[in-house]
Protein backbone atom coordinates (compact mmCIF):
# COMPACT_ATOMS: atom_id res chain seq x y z
CA UNK A 1 0.00 0.00 0.00
CA UNK A 2 1.08 3.38 -1.12
CA UNK A 3 1.95 6.41 1.73
CA UNK A 4 -0.04 9.68 1.83
CA UNK A 5 2.69 11.90 1.06
CA UNK A 6 0.50 14.36 -0.77
CA UNK A 7 -1.57 17.23 -0.47
CA UNK A 8 -3.38 19.63 -3.11
CA UNK A 9 -4.72 23.42 -1.90
CA UNK A 10 -6.76 24.78 -4.56
CA UNK A 11 -6.13 28.41 -3.92
CA UNK A 12 -7.45 29.98 -7.57
CA UNK A 13 -10.76 31.18 -6.69
CA UNK A 14 -11.10 35.12 -7.28
CA UNK A 15 -12.87 35.90 -3.87
CA UNK A 16 -15.69 38.37 -4.98
CA UNK A 17 -17.04 38.05 -1.66
CA UNK A 18 -14.45 40.10 0.05
CA UNK A 19 -14.32 42.51 -2.71
CA UNK A 20 -12.69 45.05 -2.56
CA UNK A 21 -10.17 43.48 -0.21
CA UNK A 22 -9.27 41.01 -2.73
CA UNK A 23 -9.07 43.28 -5.98
CA UNK A 24 -5.34 42.97 -5.82
CA UNK A 25 -5.23 40.79 -2.68
CA UNK A 26 -5.12 37.01 -2.80
CA UNK A 27 -8.24 35.96 -0.83
CA UNK A 28 -6.26 33.10 0.76
CA UNK A 29 -3.82 35.83 2.67
CA UNK A 30 -6.73 37.24 4.79
CA UNK A 31 -5.38 37.61 8.32
CA UNK A 32 -6.53 35.62 11.33
CA UNK A 33 -5.13 37.98 13.72
CA UNK A 34 -1.83 37.76 12.22
CA UNK A 35 -1.91 34.72 10.47
CA UNK A 36 -2.56 34.08 6.85
CA UNK A 37 -6.02 31.87 6.28
CA UNK A 38 -3.34 29.78 4.22
CA UNK A 39 -0.83 28.98 6.64
CA UNK A 40 -3.20 27.30 8.96
CA UNK A 41 -4.31 25.00 5.82
CA UNK A 42 -0.64 23.95 5.06
CA UNK A 43 -0.02 23.69 9.29
CA UNK A 44 -2.24 21.12 9.11
CA UNK A 45 -1.17 19.41 6.56
CA UNK A 46 2.11 19.17 8.16
CA UNK A 47 0.73 17.96 11.57
CA UNK A 48 -0.61 15.54 10.21
CA UNK A 49 2.47 14.11 7.84
CA UNK A 50 2.03 15.35 4.35
CA UNK A 51 5.81 16.15 3.15
CA UNK A 52 4.52 17.21 -0.23
CA UNK A 53 2.25 20.43 -0.56
CA UNK A 54 1.08 21.68 -4.12
CA UNK A 55 -1.01 25.08 -3.97
CA UNK A 56 -3.13 25.16 -7.13
CA UNK A 57 -2.89 29.16 -7.89
CA UNK A 58 -4.21 31.98 -10.31
CA UNK A 59 -4.11 35.43 -11.11
CA UNK A 60 -2.84 37.70 -8.20
CA UNK A 61 -1.69 34.85 -6.12
CA UNK A 62 1.62 35.29 -6.12
CA UNK A 63 1.76 37.01 -2.34
CA UNK A 64 1.32 33.50 -1.44
CA UNK A 65 4.87 32.14 -3.10
CA UNK A 66 5.98 34.94 -1.02
CA UNK A 67 4.41 34.70 2.02
CA UNK A 68 6.24 30.67 1.94
CA UNK A 69 9.58 32.33 0.29
CA UNK A 70 12.41 33.39 2.45
CA UNK A 71 12.74 36.89 2.95
CA UNK A 72 16.63 37.68 3.48
CA UNK A 73 16.47 41.13 4.13
CA UNK A 74 13.62 40.99 6.83
CA UNK A 75 15.69 37.86 8.28
CA UNK A 76 18.90 40.26 8.98
CA UNK A 77 16.74 43.06 10.27
CA UNK A 78 15.01 40.84 12.91
CA UNK A 79 18.46 39.01 14.07
CA UNK A 80 20.22 42.53 14.29
CA UNK A 81 17.61 43.60 16.62
CA UNK A 82 17.35 40.61 18.46
CA UNK A 83 13.94 39.94 17.85
CA UNK A 84 14.33 36.15 17.77
CA UNK A 85 10.88 35.81 18.65
CA UNK A 86 9.60 37.91 15.60
CA UNK A 87 12.58 35.63 13.51
CA UNK A 88 11.28 32.48 14.10
CA UNK A 89 7.95 33.14 13.27
CA UNK A 90 8.98 34.28 9.91
CA UNK A 91 11.23 31.14 9.36
CA UNK A 92 8.27 28.72 10.31
CA UNK A 93 6.93 29.58 7.00
CA UNK A 94 9.63 28.95 4.98
CA UNK A 95 10.83 25.60 5.93
CA UNK A 96 8.20 23.53 3.86
CA UNK A 97 8.38 21.53 0.57
CA UNK A 98 5.76 23.83 -1.03
CA UNK A 99 5.33 23.29 -4.99
CA UNK A 100 2.67 25.82 -7.17
CA UNK A 101 1.41 25.56 -10.87
CA UNK A 102 -1.30 27.85 -11.82
CA UNK A 103 -4.84 27.27 -12.85
CA UNK A 104 -5.43 29.61 -15.80
CA UNK A 105 -8.65 29.18 -16.19
CA UNK A 106 -11.00 29.11 -13.49
CA UNK A 107 -13.47 25.82 -14.28
CA UNK A 108 -14.19 24.47 -11.48
CA UNK A 109 -12.61 22.71 -8.31
CA UNK A 110 -12.55 19.42 -10.29
CA UNK A 111 -10.89 21.23 -12.57
CA UNK A 112 -8.50 22.81 -10.37
CA UNK A 113 -8.14 19.19 -8.68
CA UNK A 114 -7.02 17.84 -12.13
CA UNK A 115 -3.91 20.22 -12.91
CA UNK A 116 -1.81 17.91 -9.85
CA UNK A 117 -2.11 15.07 -11.78
CA UNK A 118 1.75 15.05 -12.85
CA UNK A 119 2.42 16.13 -9.12
CA UNK A 120 0.28 13.35 -7.18
CA UNK A 121 1.42 10.44 -9.94
CA UNK A 122 0.13 7.11 -8.78
CA UNK A 123 -0.54 7.72 -5.25
CA UNK A 124 -3.17 8.53 -2.76
CA UNK A 125 -3.44 12.31 -1.80
CA UNK A 126 -5.42 14.85 0.05
CA UNK A 127 -7.40 17.45 -1.18
CA UNK A 128 -7.60 20.56 1.57
CA UNK A 129 -9.69 23.69 0.64
CA UNK A 130 -8.91 27.00 2.09
CA UNK A 131 -12.41 27.86 2.82
CA UNK A 132 -12.85 25.65 5.81
CA UNK A 133 -10.38 25.68 9.10
CA UNK A 134 -10.71 22.75 11.16
CA UNK A 135 -9.76 22.38 15.24
CA UNK A 136 -9.44 18.86 16.76
CA UNK A 137 -7.16 17.00 19.09
CA UNK A 138 -6.40 15.01 15.95
CA UNK A 139 -5.90 17.20 12.37
CA UNK A 140 -8.84 16.22 10.29
CA UNK A 141 -6.37 15.58 7.32
CA UNK A 142 -4.85 12.93 9.87
CA UNK A 143 -7.76 11.73 10.49
CA UNK A 144 -8.87 10.21 7.03
CA UNK A 145 -5.20 8.86 6.39
CA UNK A 146 -5.65 6.96 9.36
CA UNK A 147 -8.56 5.82 7.69
CA UNK A 148 -6.59 5.10 4.55
CA UNK A 149 -4.57 2.72 6.30
CA UNK A 150 -7.60 0.94 6.91
CA UNK A 151 -9.81 0.90 4.46
CA UNK A 152 -7.35 1.59 2.03
CA UNK A 153 -9.94 4.04 -0.06
CA UNK A 154 -11.08 6.96 -0.84
CA UNK A 155 -12.72 9.15 2.60
CA UNK A 156 -14.55 12.26 2.37
CA UNK A 157 -14.94 14.17 5.57
CA UNK A 158 -18.59 15.60 6.15
CA UNK A 159 -20.38 17.01 8.70
CA UNK A 160 -23.58 17.52 9.55
CA UNK A 161 -25.33 20.98 8.35
CA UNK A 162 -28.82 22.57 8.80
CA UNK A 163 -31.10 20.26 6.53
CA UNK A 164 -31.96 24.34 4.86
CA UNK A 165 -28.43 24.57 4.26
CA UNK A 166 -27.87 21.61 1.96
CA UNK A 167 -28.30 23.49 -1.45
CA UNK A 168 -24.87 24.79 -0.52
CA UNK A 169 -23.08 21.58 -0.30
CA UNK A 170 -21.81 18.27 -2.00
CA UNK A 171 -24.52 15.84 0.07
CA UNK A 172 -24.08 12.40 0.54
CA UNK A 173 -26.52 9.62 0.70
CA UNK A 174 -24.89 7.60 3.31
CA UNK A 175 -25.49 3.51 2.71
CA UNK A 176 -24.48 1.58 6.19
CA UNK A 177 -21.78 3.10 9.24
CA UNK A 178 -19.35 0.42 8.77
CA UNK A 179 -17.69 1.71 12.28
CA UNK A 180 -18.34 4.49 14.50
CA UNK A 181 -18.55 7.71 12.30
CA UNK A 182 -17.19 5.85 8.96
CA UNK A 183 -19.89 5.29 6.51
CA UNK A 184 -20.03 3.82 2.93
CA UNK A 185 -21.66 6.11 0.67
CA UNK A 186 -24.37 5.16 -1.86
CA UNK A 187 -24.67 8.33 -3.49
CA UNK A 188 -23.26 11.80 -3.59
CA UNK A 189 -25.18 14.78 -4.78
CA UNK A 190 -23.83 18.09 -5.91
CA UNK A 191 -25.69 21.29 -4.08
CA UNK A 192 -29.47 19.82 -3.72
CA UNK A 193 -32.21 21.61 -3.00
CA UNK A 194 -33.83 20.90 0.86
CA UNK A 195 -36.40 18.86 -0.15
CA UNK A 196 -34.22 16.58 -3.00
CA UNK A 197 -31.13 16.00 -0.17
CA UNK A 198 -30.88 12.74 0.77
CA UNK A 199 -29.32 13.86 3.78
CA UNK A 200 -27.69 16.74 6.16
CA UNK A 201 -24.26 15.11 5.76
CA UNK A 202 -22.43 17.58 3.62
CA UNK A 203 -18.83 17.55 2.13
CA UNK A 204 -16.89 19.66 4.37
CA UNK A 205 -13.15 20.20 2.18
CA UNK A 206 -11.12 17.54 3.22
CA UNK A 207 -10.42 14.85 0.84
CA UNK A 208 -8.68 11.82 0.68
CA UNK A 209 -8.44 10.24 -2.84
CA UNK A 210 -6.98 7.80 -5.17
CA UNK A 211 -5.27 8.72 -8.09
CA UNK A 212 -8.15 6.73 -10.16
CA UNK A 213 -10.15 10.07 -9.95
CA UNK A 214 -7.84 11.61 -12.30
CA UNK A 215 -9.26 10.11 -15.23
CA UNK A 216 -12.53 10.52 -14.35
CA UNK A 217 -11.96 14.38 -13.79
CA UNK A 218 -10.21 14.62 -17.44
CA UNK A 219 -13.76 13.43 -18.88
CA UNK A 220 -15.88 15.14 -16.35
CA UNK A 221 -18.76 17.12 -17.91
CA UNK A 222 -19.67 20.36 -16.23
CA UNK A 223 -21.84 20.13 -13.30
CA UNK A 224 -23.54 22.39 -10.96
CA UNK A 225 -22.54 26.52 -12.20
CA UNK A 226 -21.34 25.05 -15.46
CA UNK A 227 -18.57 23.92 -13.51
CA UNK A 228 -16.30 20.33 -13.22
CA UNK A 229 -17.61 19.39 -10.09
CA UNK A 230 -15.55 17.44 -7.70
CA UNK A 231 -18.30 16.19 -6.01
CA UNK A 232 -19.72 14.56 -9.78
CA UNK A 233 -16.32 13.11 -10.16
CA UNK A 234 -16.00 11.44 -6.51
CA UNK A 235 -20.03 10.40 -7.28
CA UNK A 236 -18.28 8.37 -10.63
CA UNK A 237 -15.63 6.85 -8.66
CA UNK A 238 -17.71 5.55 -6.18
CA UNK A 239 -19.02 3.59 -8.85
CA UNK A 240 -15.85 1.33 -9.57
CA UNK A 241 -14.12 1.61 -6.20
CA UNK A 242 -15.36 2.10 -2.12
CA UNK A 243 -15.62 5.68 -1.03
CA UNK A 244 -16.36 6.28 2.18
CA UNK A 245 -17.09 9.27 4.60
CA UNK A 246 -15.88 10.25 8.07
CA UNK A 247 -17.82 12.08 9.98
CA UNK A 248 -15.91 14.92 11.89
CA UNK A 249 -17.05 15.94 15.54
CA UNK A 250 -14.45 18.76 15.69
CA UNK A 251 -15.03 22.50 15.38
CA UNK A 252 -14.71 23.95 11.67
CA UNK A 253 -14.70 27.33 10.63
CA UNK A 254 -16.09 28.76 7.39
CA UNK A 255 -13.83 31.74 6.36
CA UNK A 256 -15.38 31.71 3.09
CA UNK A 257 -17.99 34.70 3.94
CA UNK A 258 -17.53 37.58 5.88
CA UNK A 259 -19.82 36.53 8.98
CA UNK A 260 -17.55 33.09 9.24
CA UNK A 261 -14.69 35.27 9.00
CA UNK A 262 -15.03 37.47 11.44
CA UNK A 263 -16.70 34.66 14.10
CA UNK A 264 -13.15 32.71 13.37
CA UNK A 265 -10.87 35.64 13.84
CA UNK A 266 -13.16 36.58 17.55
CA UNK A 267 -12.32 32.88 18.50
CA UNK A 268 -8.78 32.50 17.75
CA UNK A 269 -8.39 35.73 18.82
CA UNK A 270 -9.45 34.82 21.96
CA UNK A 271 -6.67 31.89 22.16
CA UNK A 272 -3.64 34.31 20.78
CA UNK A 273 -1.51 35.17 24.00
CA UNK A 274 -0.60 39.09 22.47
CA UNK A 275 -4.85 39.64 22.46
CA UNK A 276 -6.69 37.30 23.97
CA UNK A 277 -6.82 39.13 27.38
CA UNK A 278 -7.47 42.59 26.10
CA UNK A 279 -9.97 41.42 23.46
CA UNK A 280 -12.33 39.26 26.33
CA UNK A 281 -12.37 42.73 28.44
CA UNK A 282 -13.51 44.17 24.99
CA UNK A 283 -16.01 42.58 24.34
CA UNK A 284 -17.88 41.99 27.96
CA UNK A 285 -17.54 46.00 27.78
CA UNK A 286 -19.01 45.70 24.27
CA UNK A 287 -21.98 43.39 25.97
CA UNK A 288 -22.67 45.77 28.60
CA UNK A 289 -23.15 48.57 26.44
CA UNK A 290 -25.38 46.92 24.23
CA UNK A 291 -27.06 45.50 26.32
CA UNK A 292 -27.61 48.98 28.00
CA UNK A 293 -28.37 50.40 24.77
CA UNK A 294 -31.56 47.96 24.37
CA UNK A 295 -33.11 49.13 27.72
CA UNK A 296 -33.08 52.82 26.39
Amino acid sequence: MKKVRKAIIPAAGLGTRFLPATKAMAKEMLPIVDKPTIQFIVEEALASGIEDILIVTGKAKRPIEDHFDANIELEQNLKAKGKSDLLALVEETTNVNLHFIRQSHPKGLGHAVLQAKVFVGNEPFVVMLGDDLMYDSTPLTKQLMDHYEDTHASTIAVMEVPHEETNKYGIIAPEEEVKSGLYSVKNFVEKPKPAEAPSNLAIIGRYLLTPEIFSILENQAPGAGGEIQLTDAIDTLNQTQRVFAHQFKGQRFDVGDKFGFLKTSIQYGLTHPEVKDSLKDYIIELGKELEATNEK
